[in-house]
């Protein structure tokens, strides 16, 4: 295989009470806390528009995760048979990408306080994007 590599740049870091991987919600609707998102201040002019209130999608760098698997038992279930991680949320893959929609809660300079975040403290985050209405991101909202 002909392998291309991409760089990808830290925009910021997740800083949360939760300390490991083991103690995270799979998902966020599972429980997981408020957390912040420090924004490095080079970045901080691309935060203009956000506004508390909103659903933003922080995209992080599951900086913990196996990059070697490419089968996982889902949500880590050793009953459930093993299935591709393409298939899986899991944050075990070879780019280990997280996608988390999240609700701003408060914004002071270049910090943003969402919820809820199953993200561990010191996730490195790798970009913020809008929700947009009536896009795909916001199907699940209906579907609830």
């Amino acid at each position: 295989m002909n392998e291309t590599i991409f760089e990808i740049r830290r925009i910021g870091l997740v800083r949360s009470r939760l300390s490991s991987r083991e103690e995270a919600p799979h998902q966020g609707s599972e429980g997981a806390p408020d957390a912040w998102i420090d924004v490095d201040p080079a970045f901080a002019e691309g935060l203009q528009g956000i506004a508390v209130g909103g659903d933003i999608i922080v995209v992080t760098w599951f900086h913990q995760a196996r990059r070697d698997l490419l089968k996982v038992h889902p949500r880590g279930d050793r009953k459930r048979p093993t299935t591709g991680v393409f298939c899986t949320r899991s944050p075990d893959r070879p780019n280990p990408l997280g996608l988390h929609r999240v609700k701003v809660l408060e914004i002071t300079g270049n910090r943003i306080k969402v919820a809820p975040l199953e993200a561990i403290d010191g996730t490195p985050v790798v970009d913020i994007k809008p929700v947009l209405p009536g896009q795909a991101d916001t199907i699940a909202d209906e579907d609830k």
